[in-house]
Formats: C-alpha cells, sequence, structure tokens
C-alpha cells in the first residue's frame, strides 16, 4: 500500500462545529475495529509517541463508559465519555470530554468499513458543541496526536 493510501485526512467542517477525520488501514475492519475497544490494545497507541496512556476504566459497549489518562513530562490529561452504540467491527458512536474543559462535550461517530483485500477505512466525526470548543480542540495538537497516534496503530496492526 503507498503512503499516500495511509495519510490521515483531517478536515475542518465551515458549515457546522465538526471535525473529519478519514484514514485507511492495511488491515481488516475488524481487527481496527478491535484495536478501537480493546483497551489494552488502544492504550498502544492512542495518541502521540511522547505520551503514556493509563485506562481507569473502559467498557466498549452499547450503555458502557470510559475514562483514561495520558501523561507527559508536563502533567496528565484526563478523557472520559460513554459509548451510546457500538456495533462490532462496524460502529462506534460516543461521547468525549476532557477534564480540562469539563462543560464542553463532543459527540464522535467512527464508522469502520472493510475494502477488501486486508484494506479497510476509518471515517470519524466528532461534533463539539460550539465553534469555540472545536476550534479549541483542533488548536491544542489534536491534529499531531492523531496522525501520530495512526501510526502507532499501523504498527500495532502488523504486529
Amino acid at each position: 500500500m503507498s503512503t499516500t493510501a495511509l495519510e490521515t485526512r483531517i478536515e475542518v467542517d465551515q458549515k457546522v462545529p465538526a471535525v473529519h477525520i478519514t484514514r485507511e488501514f492495511a488491515a481488516p475492519a475488524a481487527k481496527v475495529f478491535r484495536a478501537h475497544v480493546e483497551p489494552e490494545l488502544l492504550k498502544r497507541w492512542l495518541g502521540p509517541r511522547d505520551i503514556a496512556t493509563r485506562i481507569d476504566h473502559f467498557d466498549a459497549r452499547t450503555g458502557g463508559a470510559y475514562r483514561y489518562v495520558q501523561s507527559d513530562a508536563d502533567g496528565d490529561y484526563g478523557f472520559w465519555g460513554s459509548f451510546h452504540e457500538v456495533r462490532d467491527g462496524e460502529l462506534i458512536v460516543q461521547t468525549f470530554a476532557f477534564d480540562g474543559a469539563p462543560d464542553s462535550v463532543a459527540l464522535e461517530r467512527i464508522v469502520f468499513t472493510d475494502l477488501g483485500d486486508g484494506r479497510s477505512r476509518l471515517v470519524s466525526t466528532s461534533l463539539a458543541d460550539s465553534f469555540e470548543t472545536r476550534d479549541a480542540f483542533v488548536a491544542s495538537g489534536m491534529e499531531y496526536g492523531v496522525r501520530e497516534g495512526y501510526e502507532k496503530l499501523d504498527e500495532v496492526l502488523a504486529g
């Protein structure tokens, strides 16, 4: 697969406070999905390389909830939310909140599509509660973390 096929495309919506992320993987959709719902796999790839992830709880089922903490030299950053719908190998709908901005929440929808030949596509849409929240999320280094995290996920999927 070419480098272009593994490019992470991040688009900021100009009409609604949303961020759209599209990424192809050299792995079946079921395997990419599993890496999103199994805590031991998730903590191996989530976020940039210079951040360690600790999972406090992670109940990836419809009606479940999660909380994880990421740490770097500057401190700890907690994230949490609820799983509104989880369809095995296909879909995750969840909320996403950051301890540093507890009054702001995003609704995320992640769709996993099998492309055949051991390849898949992930399309994630994060809808923030305001343009201000969305813009702060983007300015926080989200793009760097997403891109480097998916590079790490490529390594986890290949292993």
